[in-house]
């Protein structure tokens, strides 16, 4: 399906946000509700940047994906 569910939940703060995806193929992004409004845009706009690049079936390791 490739669609983008956002989703606000308190997280620890060391967590900004993730990104799930689905059995059906669509991306659940989770953002942190402990963090601020533009925190949640930067997070945003950097998961959007892994489901873009396609990085959730590049078979990296989420740290070397992250260094990039």
């Amino acid at each position: 399906m490739d669609d983008i569910f956002l989703r606000y939940i308190p997280l620890p703060v060391t967590i900004k946000g993730l990104t799930v995806e689905d059995k059906s193929g669509n991306y659940n992004i989770y953002l942190n509700t402990r963090l601020s409004y533009e925190a949640n845009v930067e997070t945003l706009q950097h998961e959007i940047q892994h489901i873009t690049n396609n990085d959730f079936n590049s078979g990296s390791h989420i740290k070397n994906i992250e260094k990039e």
